[in-house]
């Protein structure tokens, strides 16, 4: 039977490789400032990735994201980050990673996600269930727009 790609909880032996890919993909591909591509939130967020499944990206980090849990009593978390290598766009990684990510929030009692997405990958937002709310903006020099879904 043949799979397709999975994800996991990211362990801190992770994290060089979520660092490089998110380097790779944020600031060297889209030009986002190195000094906010990482930030403080790291420290506390539940990173989720995808390992590649063959050829060149075999066994390397190829997807990633990550989910901040409310701190204000809300039961409203964010999901940012979501990064995936060139090579595996569209082959079902990010995906993974975004169901590992609902399914961490919902453990932790989470009824509800915001993020902001790159109007780049609103489609894909869109499939998993999520609606633009607002006008579109720029962050980090890139269009943005707002986007919510309940969780079940």
């Amino acid at each position: 039977m043949v799979t397709g790609p999975t994800a996991r909880l990211a362990t801190p032996e992770d994290w060089p490789e979520i660092v490089e890919l998110r380097t790779r993909v944020f600031v060297h591909e889209q030009g986002v400032p190195p000094e906010i591509e990482q930030d403080d939130r790291d420290a506390t967020a539940v990173h989720v990735l995808s390992r590649g499944l063959s050829g060149e990206a075999a066994g390397r980090v190829v997807a990633t994201g990550r989910l901040l849990l409310p701190d204000d009593g809300s039961r409203t978390a964010g999901i940012g980050r979501m990064a995936a290598d060139a090579s595996v766009r569209g082959r079902g990684h990010g995906a993974a990673v975004l169901d590992e990510l609902h399914r961490q929030a919902a453990l932790r009692g989470v009824a509800e996600i915001e993020l902001h997405a790159q109007l780049a990958a609103r489609r894909f937002y869109e499939r998993a269930g999520y609606t633009a709310v607002g006008d579109e903006y720029l962050e980090a020099g890139i269009s943005h727009v707002t986007m919510r879904r309940e969780l079940s």
